[in-house]
Formats: C-alpha cells, structure tokens, sequence
C-alpha cells in the first residue's frame, strides 16, 4: 500500500508521515523538502520558488516526475505531497487541516527553535508567517491548477480527513494510525479471497 498525505500548513503532515513510516517500517519521503532544499540551491527561499514556479513548470514537474515514479516503483511506502493522490490514484489518500491561525502559530514557534524550513525572508512575527503561508497556499492552488487542473486542497479528493487543529501530536498520530491498520487489514482480506 502507499499512503499519501497531503494537508494545509502546519496541519502536522511532515511530523505524521515521519511517526507513521517509524511505527509501520516503511520509508517515507517528503515532497516539501524536496522543494525547500532545491530552492535553496538555487538562492530562493520556499516563497520565491514557488512564485517562479507560476511561470515555469519545471519547479513543480521535477518533482512530480519523483513522485510518479515512486508510485510505479515502490510498495509500503508514505508520500508528502501535494499531488501524490493525483499521482497515484491507487494510494489510500489522507488529508489534513488546521485553523490558519493554528497553523500559522506552529510554522512560527518551529521556525524560532531553528529555522531550516527555508520559508520565506524575515518571517519575524505571526502576522508575517500568516501572510507567507496564505501566500504560500494560493501559489500552491495556482499552480497546480494551471499545470494539472486540479485542486490539490479539495477535499473530495481524500479518503480520511483530519482537522488537527484542537488534537496533539499524539492524538494526530493515533488517529491517522487507527485508521491505516483498519485498512490495512481489510486490503489483506481482499488480497486473501
């Protein structure tokens, strides 16, 4: 099975696929970071990539090249990804949300105990790491509209939704958790018959 998880900012997806992938004994890999270690190479912050990335589709068709090839691939796997559920019809599609705010607020507080999210220029309030991921989501939007005509945050597109914005880390976890074991067995019985 490949699972994979895509969410608004600072839902917890990175922190969800990382738990998961330990607890199940699968790789996982984190489409996110991808994009932020390549803009970093090339001089740009997260918010600057992306913003190229409105005009030049290579910013986000190289990755999606990985992530198509990881789905025809790769088995027992979990995937963060904006497009992976477009990608990989077949992978069992989780969605997480969170209150702007609330996830404005954990981008923030993760970016003043170290900043390697390489999100944006001067993100030194909640008002400003609030404006760069509301910027962030609309470039997103824009994007893959534009280059796939989809909507990478509707959320008819998942098979299980989690708002996150009034759980812990823990009760994300066991959430998300519960429901993949549940599938897991039922995809082993239909194997079975």
């Amino acid at each position: 099975m490949i699972i994979s998880i895509n969410g608004l900012p600072g839902a917890g997806k990175s922190m969800v696929v990382k738990k998961i992938a330990q607890k199940l004994k699968w790789r996982c890999y984190n489409m996110g970071e991808l994009r932020r270690r390549t803009a970093k190479k090339k001089g740009l912050t997260l918010s600057e990539y992306n913003k190229l990335g409105e005009t030049d589709s290579l910013t986000d068709k190289e990755i999606d090249e990985i992530v198509i090839e990881l789905g025809k691939t790769n088995k027992n796997i979990i995937i963060d990804s904006r497009t992976a559920w477009h990608f990989i019809p077949k992978s069992l599609k989780i969605f997480l949300t969170v209150d702007e705010k609330i996830g404005a607020k954990r981008i923030f507080k993760e970016l003043e105990n170290k900043d390697n999210r390489n999100e944006d220029d001067k993100l030194i309030t909640l008002g400003q790491t609030l404006k760069s991921i509301n910027f962030r989501s609309k470039s997103d939007t824009k994007r893959y509209k534009k280059y796939y005509n989809i909507d990478v945050f509707n959320k008819k597109h998942y098979d299980f939704i989690v708002d996150t914005t009034k759980l812990n880390k823990k009760q994300v976890f066991d959430k998300i958790y519960k429901y993949i074991q549940l599938r897991l067995k039922t995809k082993d019985n239909i194997d079975r018959n």
